[in-house]
């Protein structure tokens, strides 16, 4: 079956549920702020075209954080209500819990046009996949909406069994559709060069993503803490490095796996005898006993920037290094750089870190995509669909 899109949906005079990813992060200080609103600004078209669609209400939902099935104050989605209402002009009214009574009398009051669920993991069912859950969050509307590509890998209520009670009554929204496209393009047809930067901490958690760009891609780019097992696997020291036994042994299968040589690893770093450290050039392959790798050199700068300036199709997941601090975030700014100058590629990004890393460069407009979900993108990547994204398809 065919995903329906939001842009197809009748929704003059019916509620929406509509299931957002507004899992933002917040300060640690009272009263909480939001310190980065990308996640719901990316939501904000979808909502504006349910209000000119002339939809009666809209019955909005998401998780935050990780509350373990109880209510917490420390995740409650209060911020992202006010955040919303100021964005969209309009009030926008916070649930006391997920499905309680109360939720149908809100949308019996006229004026309640916009209510925002209380966050759905205060309900345990919720990362059961619980169909009782699913069935009392459906009855809140007519028609249901995902747009939460960030939670689409995960087999829970809101994504998943609740599709169930919208057959032919469910609809991806309009940033679901585009990560979809996006990374669909990487998979079936993308233009040559194709060129993959991963990195990141470790081989254990992208092996399945790395096993599948090497059988597409020209050249496969490996920065981060993820490069020292391969370069042990090689032959080369890697100090006080971050790299694990198990993470060796893979990095020996895949460089066993790349009959073709795609895969191209660092060739001098930044070092430190501690994370806290200034930072030293270290120009060779290999790095001394008791300093440790913290990000990509300047001759791998230099190389890789000439990689993704011949490319037609970039895919990048993973910082280069410890980017968080100033003295080792140069080689992933410069990544970052070389890639947003590169306008003749289809460039797509995805990850918590290097989304993080554009977000920070400034230059998050001179890529075609930028991912909102980093387990899902790379899930996606490696299996060609997400659990939440066939459930919108076919139902349950």
């Amino acid at each position: 079956m065919q995903l329906k899109f939001i842009e197809e949906a009748d929704l003059k005079g019916k509620r929406v549920l509509a299931r957002f990813d507004f899992n933002v992060p917040l300060s640690k200080d009272e009263p909480r702020q939001i310190t980065d609103s990308s996640r719901i600004d990316l939501a904000l078209p979808t909502i504006r075209l349910m209000l000119e669609k002339g939809a009666s209400k809209i019955v909005l939902m998401s998780h935050l954080g990780r509350p373990h099935g109880e209510a917490n104050p420390k995740y409650s989605l209060e911020p992202v209500a006010a955040y919303l209402a100021k964005q969209l002009g309009m009030d926008v009214i916070l649930s006391e819990s997920p499905v309680d009574n109360g939720v149908k009398d809100l949308l019996s009051l006229p004026e309640a046009k916009i209510v925002l669920l209380e966050n759905l993991r205060f309900d345990p069912r919720e990362e059961k996949n619980d169909a009782e859950f699913a069935e009392k969050l459906a009855s809140f509307g007519d028609v249901y909406v995902n747009d939460a590509f960030g939670a689409a890998h995960r087999k829970h209520a809101s994504v998943h069994e609740i599709n169930a009670f919208f057959k032919n009554r469910a609809y991806a929204g309009l940033l679901m559709k585009k990560e979809i496209e996006s990374l669909s393009y990487l998979l079936e047809k993308p233009k040559k060069p194709f060129i993959a930067v991963i990195g990141g901490a470790k081989v254990t958690d992208k092996i399945k993503t790395i096993e599948k760009m090497l059988v597409s891609v020209d050249n496969l780019l490996i920065g981060g803490a993820m490069a020292y097992p391969f370069l042990k696997a090689k032959g080369a020291t890697v100090g006080n490095s971050l790299c694990g036994e198990e993470d060796i042994a893979l990095a020996r299968h895949l460089l066993a796996q790349d009959k073709g040589g795609k895969i191209i690893l660092p060739r001098d770093h930044v070092i430190s005898d501690s994370l806290e450290g200034q930072g030293e050039v270290c120009e060779n392959t290999s790095i001394p006993d008791g300093k440790m790798g913290l990000d990509i050199g300047p001759e791998t700068v230099r190389v890789y920037s000439e990689f993704l300036g011949t490319a037609k199709t970039i895919f990048w997941n993973g910082p280069m290094g410890l980017f968080e601090s100033a003295h080792f975030a140069l080689g992933t700014m410069k990544v970052c750089e070389a890639i947003a100058k590169n306008r003749d590629a289809f460039s797509v990004v995805g990850g918590g870190d290097s989304v993080a890393a554009v977000q920070q460069s400034g230059m998050a407009d001179k890529f075609t995509h930028v991912s909102t979900g980093g387990g899902a993108s790379l899930e996606f990547i490696e299996k060609g669909d997400l659990p939440g994204v066939l459930a919108l398809k076919i139902g349950v």
